[in-house]
């Protein structure tokens, strides 16, 4: 009785071992992909060129706005920067006739990295036709982003969103 105690106990190591292996198998693989996007949005925070996508903006209200998917966009590069989001917020001094939005077109200057523990702040200053724009972004590991804009003519006001690498085909609209 005690041999075949013995035997079953040692079939039942063996049966749970590789749940065990699989688990650390699991976590591993886990751990490798963080790592892998991580090097990406480091990647493209050092190229100096990645497409923001506003998920949501938080208005200086206080008011939380989810917005339409893959609609506003700020285009980050060195050469040119494109920006198209949506504005709710003070104005102090719109053009006639203006759609109300953020919408600019404009070379960075002053560009700043910083990393933190688990971000990246990256600031910069865009000077669009009608006004200057001051550029916030704390970019996290994941690919999370959150925009703080501010300018001369309209009230502060954030988004939050996702970066991620320039789209290659010319047919795009960014």
């Amino acid at each position: 009785m005690k041999i075949k105690l013995s035997i079953l106990l040692v079939l039942l190591s063996f049966l749970n071992s590789p749940v065990f292996a699989q688990e650390k198998t699991k976590k591993e693989l886990k751990a490798e992909q963080e790592l892998q996007k991580q090097k990406e949005i480091e990647a493209l925070i050092n190229s100096k060129n990645f497409i923001f996508e506003a998920q949501k903006v938080n208005t200086q209200g206080g008011r939380l706005i989810i917005l339409d998917y893959k609609t506003y966009f700020l285009k980050f590069n060195t050469e040119k920067t494109t920006c198209d989001l949506p504005f709710f917020g003070r104005a102090f001094n719109v053009a006639y006739g203006g759609d109300g939005g953020i919408k600019f077109e404009g070379v960075p200057e002053n560009i700043k990295i910083e990393k933190k523990k688990k971000s990246y702040i990256l600031k910069a200053t865009v000077k669009g036709k009608d006004d200057v724009y001051n550029l916030t972004f704390s970019i996290f590991f994941d690919g999370g982003a959150t925009l703080f804009v501010s300018s001369n003519n309209k009230a502060s006001i954030s988004y939050t969103g996702q970066i991620e690498a320039p789209k290659t085909n010319e047919g795009d609209k960014k």
